[in-house]
């Protein structure tokens, strides 16, 4: 069970994320959405102290998360997986060095600076890699994928780290429509495996057809909190105050995408 309590983050005299408070249960597939600043991914990066918060408390199974320092803290990031909307992958490496990288926290300093993998973690590697339909491109560069099969290869290295959580942050603004529902496909099976899944989204059509339950934020603060088919229209329109066809275009707007086909969210 991941808790969050009254969680808040202030940039000087604005604050990102204002007491927010939610009770996430072990296996469940969480959207996050919100207009442009209303706080998603500082939200999730204060869950793995990429952010330290301002005020408030992260808990998991009943350990503070945001009173961890040292080796303790390196653990829970290494449970706590990020996967970043721009992949975050070493270009000039290979992809199964890529995937590897994953196990770098679960091994002794020396071997992790010379990259002294197992033969057991290659393979782990190569499975991640298959699963997703990638083994073929174990050799080549990182840098001659799609956007789509990079994300993939990052939601591969995440799996590499044995996480409880995976925390994904806009992993399909940047992507077309058919590698969106790919990278999405491939987060939901990894979830129905038990991985809680937090994802920040800006369509709300894809968050509605992905997740068990959608987070709303609005300047910081949870507008809504329930199951997708809650979230109507009239419901966004009454929280918003704009139609999710204005949120579509707002939408493409804040992550450089083409206007998307459907009503969306915003990105934060």
């Amino acid at each position: 069970m991941l808790e969050i309590e009254r969680l808040t983050r202030r940039f000087g005299e604005k604050t990102a994320v204002d007491g927010v408070s939610l009770s996430i249960p072990a296996g469940q597939m969480v959207g996050v959405i919100g207009r442009s600043g209303a706080g998603k991914s500082t939200l999730l990066r204060m869950l793995n102290r990429l952010t330290e918060p301002s005020a408030g408390r992260v808990l998991f199974d009943g350990t503070d998360i945001t009173a961890l320092r040292g080796q303790a803290l390196r653990d829970w990031r290494m449970r706590c997986a990020m996967i970043f909307q721009q992949f975050n992958l070493v270009q000039r490496l290979d992809v199964l060095t890529n995937v590897l990288v994953g196990r770098l926290n679960r091994r002794p300093v020396l071997t992790s600076l010379l990259r002294m993998f197992t033969a057991q973690e290659r393979a782990m590697a190569l499975a991640a890699l298959d699963r997703f339909d990638l083994a073929e491109t174990a050799l080549q560069r990182a840098d001659t994928l799609s956007g789509g099969q990079q994300q993939r290869v990052a939601i591969a290295r995440a799996l590499l780290q044995e996480p409880r959580i995976i925390l994904a942050d806009e992993p399909i603004a940047s992507l077309d429509p058919r590698n969106a529902r790919t990278v999405m496909d491939a987060l939901r099976g990894v979830n129905r495996d038990g991985i809680t899944v937090l994802v920040n989204l800006h369509d709300l059509a894809t968050a509605r057809d992905y997740c068990d339950r959608i987070v709303a934020l609005n300047a910081g603060r949870v507008v809504f909190d329930g199951p997708p088919p809650a979230l109507t229209a009239q419901r966004i329109r009454e929280i918003y105050g704009v139609t999710e066809e204005e949120f579509a275009e707002e939408a493409a707007a804040a992550v450089g995408a083409p206007p998307p086909r459907h009503p969306a969210i915003a990105a934060a």
